[in-house]
């Protein structure tokens, strides 16, 4: 699953620091997630780390973006092995 930053972000800045992925930005108007990074912090954390900081709770489950725990973790083995190539020695 990834997640999604709903309009009620104050852009408080707390959440683009905590991403392990480097998923969330800020957009045009407000902070957004890359469903293509997010991984829940699957692989990371026990538990989406933005979730935990976000002072207004408004970083629910994206509706369009539903995903299984072991699609996480290939996300999350997928971006690891992306980030090893691109990393020089």
């Amino acid at each position: 699953m990834a997640l999604t930053i709903t309009d009620e972000c104050i852009n408080c800045d707390v959440c683009e620091p905590e991403c392990p992925n480097e998923a969330i930005y800020l957009g045009p108007e407000i902070y957004e997630i890359d469903p293509g990074k997010c991984t829940e912090c699957v692989g990371h954390f026990d538990e989406p780390q933005c979730v935990q900081v976000c002072p207004v709770a408004c970083i629910p489950v994206h509706p369009q973006h539903v995903e299984s725990k072991e699609t996480l973790w290939e996300k999350y083995r997928r971006l690891q092995a992306a980030a090893a190539v691109v990393k020089p020695d």
